[in-house]
């Protein structure tokens, strides 16, 4: 079943697409921000000779988000992170998407990501005897991203 109007979507159940393969499942996702440089521009209104303030939009910013995975063997996800770690860069620039699902596994919302790599990767601390599910944290930067 499709969200309904006035539903939320709940945040239980997204994933990673590269190049527009599913390559993982994800735990969490952080910073997803899309900005932009504001110009504002300041002129004289010559009917009325007060000062006017016009504010537009400028440059877009890159940005970059975080990535909590299980520890997996999704081994193309591994290679993304190799090929980005490595400065393998013509194989490490794709087009990377998160994806929103709603409870039926339908992809409601998308976070286009272009010419994404990973600059980070972190794993979770490892103690013996713990029976935690062991995690990495990428970070993914990227030069543009839209929503759809």
């Amino acid at each position: 079943m499709a969200l309904m109007q006035g539903d939320s979507l709940t945040g239980n159940n997204f994933g990673l697409q590269i190049d527009g393969v599913m390559v993982e499942y994800l735990a969490e996702v952080n910073g997803l921000t899309i900005e932009q440089d504001v110009i504002k521009h300041v002129q004289n209104n010559s009917a009325t000779g007060k000062l006017e303030t016009a504010v537009m939009p400028g440059n877009k910013k890159d940005g970059q988000c975080t990535v909590v995975r299980g520890m997996t063997q999704s081994a193309s996800f591994t290679q993304w992170i190799n090929d980005s770690i490595n400065g393998r860069m013509a194989s490490a620039r794709k087009n990377a998407s998160i994806i929103l699902m709603d409870a039926e596994d339908t992809p409601v919302k998308r976070y286009n990501m272009r010419n994404a790599w990973c600059s980070k990767i972190d794993a979770s601390s490892l103690k013996a005897g713990d029976t935690a599910a062991l995690t990495e944290t990428v970070t993914i930067v990227f030069e543009e991203m839209e929503v759809e």
